[in-house]
C-alpha cells in the first residue's frame, strides 16, 4: 500500500487542516471515524461514505477475530468489502475490551498480523490501557509494556500503517516521556489513549494536560488522535490543542438508549420537552412522533442525528481554524458546560508552549469573549516583547484612558502631539495593559475589539500591567490631563513609529542595523499611513496596512544577516533548493538544513543558502520543530527571491 505522509495545508497555532495520505487515499483533517461494530451495523458503512461523507471508519479487529463467520469473511474478501467500504480504515485492537472486561487471549503479534491479514489500512498496537486513578509507579511500569509492543509491531507492520498509543495516565511527564519514545519510532498515527474515563467523568482540566503533555513530545508530522472523543461539544478545544482525528462509538451506542447528541450535550428522549434539531435525520419529525417509531428505525435515525450533529460542528470548526478565529469558537463552547470552562482555563498553563506556534498576525481581529480571552498565546507574546523590545523616546510617560476608539493616534492626535512637545511619551492604559502611541497600529492591539463595560479581571490584569510597565520603563508618570502647555516644534512621529514597530518585531539589534541614517519614510497619500522605509537610499521595509506590521524587503534581509549572527531569523536551505528560492519558489521543509528556533509562524524570514548567504524573504509557515520533522509541505512562503531584486 505504501507510505503515510501528512502534509499542514492551513493551521491556526497548534490546530491544523492537513492532508494525511494512506495510501492512495486521502483525508482531510480534521476528520471524525465513525466506530463501526462488525456485530451491529447500526448505519452502514456504505451509507457512512456516500450520505455523510466520512472518508475514514474505525471497526474492532479483536471482535471480528473473534467471531468464527466475520474472521472467515474478512480473511478470505478483505475488510474493505466484507465492510462494503471504499475510504480508509482503521482497525482497534481490543485494548479496550481488555481493559473492560480483562485479559484479552490474543498477543501483540498475533493481533496486528491479524490485521495486516485483513487488509487494515492503519492497525493498532495491543497497547496497556492506563486508567487515570492509577499509581505513578504502575502507570510507569505498564507504560514500558506499551513502548516494546509498538517497538515489535513496527517491525513486523509491512505496508500497513501503525498506531502508536501514547500512554500515561495522567501523569503530565510520562505522557511526554511516552510521545516523546514513540516519535522515534516508524509509527505513522499518534492516538493519545486512556482518556475515555476522563471524559465520562468530565474531568477536562486533566484532559487538556494529558493532551498538551503528549503533544510536547510527538513528532508533528504525524496526525494526532484522540481516542474516543467524538462529542461534539469537546470537538473545538481538542482541534485548538492539535488533535487532528477523533472518533465516535457514541453516536450508535447513545442512539440505542434513546439519547442524542447536541452542542450543549446529550439528552435522554424521555426527558426531551421538544426536537427543535433541522438536520436532515430530524427534518419534518416530531417528538411524538419519534417516540413512537419502531425501536430499530428510531435507533437509526438518533444515530443518523448524531452523526449530524458531528459533522456540522466539525465544519464549523475548520472554518473558524481557517479564519484564524478558532481560540473564539473554543471559548463560546466552553460555555456549554462548567467542566468544558475549567479545560480551557487550565489551557492558561501551558500558554508557554503555545505561544512557540501561534502565528504573529491574523487576518482577523481578536475578539474579547470573556476573561478566558486573556488566556490567550498573543497576550503573552504582548507583554514579553514590550518588557524586552521597548525603548521609549523619553523617560517621562503621559498615560492616557482607552476610550476614544482604536487606533488610539487618530481620535488622541492632537494630545498625543502636545504631550510629545512637552517631552512625555504617549501611553494608553487599555485592556491589553499599556500600549504606547506609536505601536497602537499593529497587530493585535488596533485589530481588537473589547466590550465598552469590563470585568474586573480584565480591569484589575490591565491595571498592574500598565503600573509595572510604567514603573519599570519611566522615571515619572503623569495623568494626560497634567500635560504642561510647551511651545516648540512637533515630534516626528512617524519616525518614533517606524523604529518601535521593527523593534518589537525584529528586535532591537536588527532593527538598528535597518535603520541606519539618513531615514526617510514614505507614507500614504490617501491616509497618511507609514508605506516604505529608505534608508541611507535603500528600501528596506514595507509596512502592511492590515497589520500595521513590516514586509521585509532584500536589501532588509542582507543588512541583518551582515549584523546579526546566525541563526537569528534565517531559514538555511539545502544548495539544490537554492536556484528555486532564489526565483521566488516556497521554501519546502524537506529540504531545511537549520532554523532559528524562536521563528514563530507568520513571522518575516530570510531564507539562506549553506553559507548563510541571503537569498529570499518570506514568512515563516512552520517552526523550527515542524520544519525539522515534516518530511512535506510549505515551510517558508517566499515572497521575493534574490534574482528580482
Amino acid at each position: 500500500m505504501g507510505t503515510s505522509m501528512f502534509e499542514i495545508l492551513r493551521r491556526d497555532g497548534l490546530a491544523r487542516i492537513g492532508r494525511f495520505t494512506v495510501g492512495d487515499k486521502v483525508v482531510e483533517t480534521p476528520a471524525l471515524l465513525p466506530v463501526v461494530n462488525p456485530k451491529i451495523c447500526t448505519v452502514p458503512p456504505r451509507e457512512l461514505h456516500d450520505r455523510f461523507g466520512f472518508n475514514a471508519l474505525i471497526t474492532n479487529s479483536y471482535i471480528i477475530r473473534n467471531t468464527p463467520a466475520l474472521k472467515e469473511k474478512a480473511q478470505a474478501v478483505g475488510l474493505h468489502e466484507m465492510l462494503d467500504f471504499p475510504g480508509v480504515i482503521m482497525t482497534d485492537s481490543g485494548t479496550f475490551q481488555s481493559h473492560m472486561y480483562g485479559e484479552v487471549e490474543v498477543t501483540n503479534e498475533e493481533i496486528v498480523e491479524f490485521q495486516k491479514s485483513i487488509g487494515t489500512d492503519i492497525g493498532t498496537v495491543l497497547d496497556v490501557f492506563t486508567e487515570p486513578d492509577w499509581s505513578y509507579e504502575k502507570t510507569k511500569y505498564s507504560l514500558e509494556t506499551t513502548l516494546e509492543r509498538t517497538a515489535k509491531a513496527c517491525e513486523i507492520k509491512g505496508d500497513m500503517m501503525i498506531n502508536g498509543v501514547v500512554q500515561g495516565s495522567v501523569y503530565p511527564d510520562l505522557r511526554e516521556y511516552s510521545a516523546s519514545r514513540m516519535a522515534d519510532m516508524d509509527v505513522d498515527v499518534h492516538p493519545v489513549g486512556g482518556v475515555v474515563p476522563l471524559m465520562e467523568q468530565y474531568r477536562y482540566a486533566e484532559l487538556v494536560d494529558v493532551v498538551m503533555a503528549s503533544k510536547k513530545g510527538l513528532n508533528p508530522s504525524r496526525p494526532v488522535h484522540l481516542f474516543g472523543a467524538g462529542h461534539p461539544m469537546i470537538l473545538a478545544l481538542s482541534v485548538l490543542m492539535g488533535c487532528d482525528l477523533f472518533d465516535s462509538a457514541s453516536y450508535a451506542k447513545f442512539a440505542r438508549d434513546d439519547r442524542m447528541m447536541f452542542l450543549d450535550g446529550t439528552f435522554r428522549l424521555q426527558d426531551m420537552q421538544t426536537l427543535d434539531c433541522s438536520c436532515p435525520a430530524c427534518q419534518g419529525m416530531t417528538l411524538q412522533g419519534l417516540r413512537k417509531m419502531d425501536k430499530n428505525k428510531r435507533t437509526k435515525l438518533i444515530a443518523e442525528h448524531n452523526l449530524y450533529q458531528i459533522t456540522q460542528e466539525l465544519a464549523l470548526v475548520k472554518r473558524y481554524l481557517r479564519e484564524g478565529r478558532l481560540w473564539e469558537l473554543a471559548e463560546i463552547r466552553s460555555r456549554a458546560h462548567p467542566a468544558l470552562l475549567d479545560g480551557l482555563r487550565r489551557l492558561k498553563q501551558w500558554q508557554d508552549l503555545m505561544e512557540r506556534y501561534d502565528p504573529i498576525s491574523r487576518d482577523g481581529a481578536v475578539f474579547y469573549t470573556g476573561p478566558e480571552t486573556r488566556a490567550r498565546p498573543v497576550y503573552l507574546r504582548y507583554a514579553e516583547r514590550l518588557k524586552t523590545r521597548y525603548i521609549p523616546e523619553t523617560k517621562k510617560a503621559a498615560v492616557f484612558p482607552d476610550t476614544s476608539g482604536k487606533p488610539y493616534s487618530r481620535p488622541y492626535a492632537e494630545e498625543f502631539a502636545k504631550a510629545r512637545r512637552a517631552g512625555y511619551t504617549p501611553v494608553v492604559a487599555s485592556p491589553w495593559g499599556p500600549v504606547p502611541a506609536e505601536l497602537d497600529e499593529m497587530y493585535p492591539l488596533a485589530q481588537s475589539l473589547f466590550p465598552d463595560m469590563p470585568d474586573r479581571e480584565t480591569v484589575e490584569e490591565s491595571e498592574a500591567l500598565t503600573q509595572e510597565f510604567l514603573l519599570n520603563v519611566f522615571d515619572e508618570s503623569i495623568e494626560c490631563s497634567e500635560i504642561p502647555e510647551c511651545e516648540g516644534d512637533d515630534v516626528d512621529a512617524d519616525k518614533i513609529r517606524a523604529k518601535a514597530v521593527a523593534r518589537f518585531q525584529f528586535g532591537i539589534e536588527a532593527a538598528e542595523a535597518l535603520f541606519r541614517e539618513p531615514v526617510e519614510l514614505v507614507t500614504s497619500k490617501k491616509t497618511g499611513k507609514i508605506r516604505n522605509v529608505i534608508s541611507d537610499g535603500e528600501h528596506v521595509l514595507s509596512m502592511r496596512a492590515g497589520d500595521g506590521l513590516y514586509t521585509l524587503r532584500m536589501e532588509g534581509a542582507k543588512r541583518i544577516v551582515a549584523a546579526v549572527p546566525a541563526p537569528f531569523m534565517r531559514v538555511s536551505v539545502m544548495a539544490d533548493a537554492v536556484p528555486f528560492v532564489s526565483e521566488g519558489r516556497n521554501a519546502f521543509s524537506q529540504f531545511v538544513l537549520s532554523c532559528d528556533p524562536e521563528i514563530r509562524p507568520m513571522e518575516e524570514v530570510i531564507v539562506t543558502d549553506p553559507e548563510d548567504r541571503p537569498i529570499a524573504t518570506g514568512r515563516a509557515f512552520l517552526t523550527e520543530f515542524e520544519m525539522k520533522s515534516m518530511k512535506k509541505g510549505m515551510a517558508v512562503k517566499v515572497r521575493s527571491g534574490s534574482d528580482d531584486e
